[in-house]
């Protein structure tokens, strides 16, 4: 079985996640060949959009999300995730089960005794007004009949696990600050949710495969559990392993993939790519040594914003005053520190309207 050592898998890695080489897609079709993106820090999408497409124009983003073809909700792993609207009503069932167990691991303590069943019915009850609210308004209007939890786990509980909500705009939109309000996904999107499968197949679970490795590929069953938290998918890989090719990393661990999905030439030059907090071209991975280095693998959980160079994480980056910030993670040579400057100038342009290019690059490690 071939093997793929760190370099070939970062290079199919950039090519799958468009940071190879920016796309020409539209809006829409890149947030669904992503999978989604990660959005519980609500302007970092555009960010991680303008790294992958050519010329993104973040209105066409927030267009989207007010006319309701892209929407913010709990998904993967628990988190806010901006999906396309088929493609959360399409997963949303599916997750259920994961959803409830992520927020009961937080809040069992609390939760102990509380029907479950009955205060998603409850709760769906009250959202049925089509009033927008926010998680803690939801969770005081049914505190007296369930006081015992507290309004944090009882409103965790119902938003991001038993009753499915949209995010409403503003909350989301190119530089809008918006606290979160929530109406249930259905109504929002004018559409039910899918249903699971009633006879026990799971498409759903082989669909969500297949995107997984046409976004991420080649990947193993543990990065594919890291990137969307569901544990219950080796049916779904056994039922389509027949489309699959298979390969080796160089621990031995067995990587599934598309067929004809992009792997590149592990020579193929990678441009620097300045990357949003909690990218999922990091976080989709359960072993994310293909793109970051152990040593620095906590960055990618503590909302640290990335730079890449050579397709590897490199430095990180902030904003101030107008100002990209750069901290190096390890030495720059010259023509690093000349394409990262590029780079960030062309950042700071889009984050400031062209009202600014500043770019300041610290000294590198020792």
């Amino acid at each position: 079985m071939t093997v793929l050592d760190t370099r070939a898998l970062n290079r199919a890695t950039l090519a799958r996640q468009l940071l190879l080489d920016r796309a020409d897609v539209p809006v829409l079709d890149a947030v669904a060949h992503l999978g989604g993106l990660q959005a519980q820090e609500p302007q970092e999408p555009f960010v991680g959009l303008w790294s992958r497409l050519r010329a993104f124009d973040p209105a066409v983003l927030s267009d989207l999300l007010t006319g309701r073809r892209v929407v913010r909700t709990h998904l993967m792993r628990r988190t806010v995730h901006l999906l396309t609207a088929d493609d959360a009503l399409a997963w949303r069932a599916r997750h259920d089960t994961m959803l409830r167990q992520r927020v009961l691991g937080t809040y069992r303590r609390e939760l102990a005794g509380t029907d479950l069943d009955e205060l998603a019915s409850a709760g769906r009850a009250v959202m049925a007004d089509d009033e927008p609210r926010s998680m803690t308004e939801l969770a005081r209007a049914l505190a007296e009949r369930w006081p015992a939890p507290g309004t944090r786990a009882l409103g965790e509980m119902l938003v991001a696990a038993l009753v499915p909500m949209a995010q409403l705009p503003p909350r989301g939109l190119w530089r809008t600050k918006a606290g979160v309000r929530n109406v249930l996904l259905s109504s929002w999107l004018g559409r039910e949710i899918a249903p699971p499968s009633p006879d026990g197949s799971d498409p759903v679970g082989q669909a969500l495969v297949r995107r997984y490795l046409a976004a991420f590929g080649p990947a193993a069953s543990a990065d594919l559990r890291a990137w969307c938290g569901l544990a219950g998918l080796p049916a779904a890989v056994a039922a389509i392993r027949e489309e699959l090719v298979t390969f080796r990393d160089e621990r031995g661990r067995e990587l599934l993939d598309l067929p004809d999905a992009p792997r590149p030439d592990p020579d193929t030059p990678a441009p620097v790519r300045f990357l949003p907090a909690f990218d999922n071209a990091i976080l989709g991975y359960h072993d994310r040594t293909r793109i970051i280095d152990d040593a620095h693998r906590g960055l990618s959980v503590t909302g640290a914003r990335i730079v890449l160079v050579d397709g590897r994480v490199a430095a990180t980056w902030s904003v101030t005053a107008g100002t990209v910030l750069v901290t190096p993670l390890r030495r720059f040579s010259a023509a690093d520190r000349t394409a990262v400057a590029e780079q960030g100038r062309e950042l700071a342009s889009f984050l400031s309207d062209n009202d600014s290019d500043r770019v300041q690059i610290a000294g590198s490690p020792h």
